[in-house]
């Protein structure tokens, strides 16, 4: 019973090496520092720390890369040689402060999460999701407060180039989450202007709100629907405004020809390419923990959806990345 968990939970293989080298355009290495060799603690969630028991790796699995120059070593030996590394509650806002100054593979993008906003400012409904709220210490700090770090944190480190990952999440708030949400959202968009920043959004269950708010206040000039998760009407949308459309895993899921159909809409000029790691593994991984390493997988994932040279769109990947985020 033990091992067939662990061959469904461990870290994947690593993949083959992509010829022309790519950007993960957002990745969560504090969280992907979590995972242990056998995988998540229970499935679907992360360990919580680096303590748990020492074991070996399943068959079919990598061994664990216990530390933040292993994964980034494994990952650029796969053509995977630069990231942006999204800190989007308040402890990992400070990690990822710190971590792009001394990595010069990293640059950061921060800001609160939805979710986080939400038990900010003290909201404890159950969602849509009908999981019961679960405050941690550092949401004790007032919403405002926590915005203003993330402000104080993308005005004074230059190595930060985006606000992200902000946005609307329907289906963990309830109306009073939403509210809540809706203003934090817009305080970041505002934010990404003032501080002349990509924006990083996310977006479940909730594109129209998003749309209209972006429409209203004005989008910032480089914003990016993170883990894009729209149909292609949307896509084009975004296309007719400029706006930049990020594919995860999810772009190789059997099921999601709808997020293919978008994928075709979108011009590599206004593409990037994502991990979300640790979570959002592509395919036929799904299920195990996610890192920048396996990347190569969603790039010909795309690929193939597009009906794009595997060369000509990593090149084009790349050149978008730095037209979004700047030189690393």
């Amino acid at each position: 019973m033990g091992r067939n968990r662990n061959r469904d939970h461990g870290w994947p293989p690593v993949p083959e090496a992509l010829a022309v080298p790519v950007v993960d355009n957002h990745t969560h290495l504090e969280s992907v520092l979590q995972v242990r060799a056998d995988g998540w603690e229970r499935p679907g969630e992360p360990a919580d720390d680096h303590a748990g028991r020492s074991v070996t790796p399943p068959p079919g699995s990598s061994p664990v890369v216990p530390d933040l120059a292993g994964h980034l070593v494994r990952a650029a030996g796969v053509g995977v040689t630069r990231m942006v590394q999204v800190g989007c509650d308040l402890d990992a806002v400070g990690w990822t402060d710190e971590v792009v100054g001394t990595h010069p593979q990293l640059l950061g993008a921060v800001a609160i999460h939805p979710n986080e906003a939400v038990l900010h400012a003290g909201v404890r409904e159950v969602a849509p999701d009908g999981l019961d709220p679960d405050p941690q210490e550092r949401h004790d700090v007032p919403l405002d407060e926590a915005l203003a770090t993330v402000a104080r944190v993308a005005r004074d480190n230059p190595r930060v180039r985006a606000v992200g990952e902000t946005g609307l999440d329907f289906f963990r708030a309830g109306p009073t989450g939403r509210e809540v949400q809706l203003q934090a959202f817009r305080a970041h968009v505002a934010l990404a202007k003032e501080l002349g920043l990509a924006l990083q959004i996310h977006d479940r269950d909730a594109h129209d709100v998003v749309v209209d708010v972006l429409l209203r206040d004005g989008a910032p000039e480089r914003t990016v629907f993170h883990c894009f998760s729209g149909d292609a009407a949307l896509a084009r949308l975004a296309v007719e405004h400029g706006w930049y459309c990020s594919f995860a895993g999810p772009v190789s899921f059997p099921a999601n020809e709808e997020l293919r159909a978008a994928a075709r809409e979108v011009p590599t000029s206004l593409m990037l390419v994502e991990t979300d790691a640790p979570y959002l593994t592509v395919q036929p991984h799904r299920g195990r923990p996610n890192a920048p390493y396996l990347l190569p997988g969603t790039v010909r994932a795309l690929a193939t959806a597009t009906g794009r040279d595997l060369g000509p769109l990593c090149a084009g990947l790349t050149a978008t990345a730095e037209a979004v985020y700047g030189p690393w």
